[in-house]
């Protein structure tokens, strides 16, 4: 019987998470029943969610149970199919884990066009990028002339949002760790401005930046990221939290202002993109669209080999990526 690899949790984070955590196993590949296919990965990603789902915790989802793959989207091929709607040679995403072979029975396998790049369907034209436009037009919904704030503004989700906030006729304000990174947002993704956090004042850049205040902020962090934009808020400011990475290994925030919410009637809304599926159609469209009319940019940081996966996955807890962090299998 054939084999291949994959990663498990092996025990729970005391703490920061570490490589101990982790487990890679060889296991064997079941023959094909009825209805099934066999896809071979190619591409694996690491999104800051993991690290939440590896407590043992009440949340929107279970918790990623242990001795079993780690959760995760995938791209690949079909190299084995008795389903008559994959045909052996389809280019697939599905959510396979961190593990080079994955049977599914179609159910939750997206056909993606050849025509661009694999990874970008596990970046910005996958969920990474359908968050971003869920999160922004959705939530934030902005309106030409609005200042929009975002922050980790060179990662996956915060580069499409700033893309598609300008796209929109906004005054888009990036914040983002390091002098490349701040480079690389306002240079490549032309966002009007990006304050580094690691080396700049934030709060006295935030007034620099946003003279007339801030309408919208999509949030990927917290902490006190969240805890300066929030009295810059104007009233009727609309604020996207699609994600806490600062507190995934730290202690949870506290809000420092909560009467701005009440003073300037503030919208606060938490989502999770799984739970918006009828809108991944047009979001993916119009993503797609933009990657390949090169309205919307993107960078990856690769590592090779599914052994690399764990290491890379905690550097992107870290801020070490830059951009869309993915782990090549082949």
């Amino acid at each position: 019987m054939p084999t291949h690899r994959r990663i498990v949790l092996a025990s729970r984070p005391q703490g920061a998470a570490s490589a101990a955590n982790f487990r890679l196993e060889t296991v064997e590949l079941p023959p094909l029943a009825d209805g099934q296919v066999l896809v071979r990965n190619h591409w694996l990603s690491l999104d800051p969610y993991m690290r939440g789902r590896m407590n043992d915790a009440r949340s929107y989802a279970a918790p990623q149970p242990l001795n079993e793959t780690m959760i995760g989207g995938t791209v690949g091929i079909v190299v084995e199919s008795r389903n008559p709607k994959f045909a052996v040679g389809d280019p697939v995403a599905g959510g396979f884990g961190w593990q080079e072979c994955g049977i599914s029975d179609g159910t939750t396998l997206r056909k993606v066009d050849p025509a661009l790049p694999l990874s970008v369907y596990l970046g910005a034209v996958g969920m990474p990028g359908v968050t971003a436009w869920y999160g922004l037009n959705r939530i934030i919904e902005p309106k030409a002339g609005e200042t929009i704030v975002v922050s980790a503004a060179s990662g996956a989700v915060g580069s499409v949002v700033g893309q598609l906030a300008k796209m929109a006729g906004c005054r888009v304000v990036g914040i983002a760790g390091g002098t490349d990174k701040c480079s690389y947002v306002v240079d490549t993704l032309k966002f009007d401005a990006c304050i580094d956090y690691k080396s700049e004042d934030l709060g006295r850049r935030l007034d620099e930046l946003c003279p007339r205040g801030i309408d919208g902020n999509f949030e990927n962090v917290g902490g006190d990221i969240l805890n300066a934009l929030v009295p810059r808020m104007n009233p009727h400011g609309r604020i996207a939290l699609c994600g806490m990475i600062a507190e995934y290994d730290a202690t949870p925030m506290v809000l420092n202002n909560p009467r701005w919410f009440l003073l300037n009637r503030l919208k606060l809304q938490g989502f999770i993109i799984s739970e918006h599926m009828q809108d991944w159609p047009q979001a993916l469209q119009e993503l797609a669209a933009g990657v390949a009319s090169g309205r919307i940019r993107f960078r990856e940081s690769v590592v090779r080999g599914l052994e690399n996966a764990p290491a890379a996955f905690l550097g992107l807890l870290k801020g070490r990526n830059f951009g869309k962090q993915l782990v090549q299998l082949s």
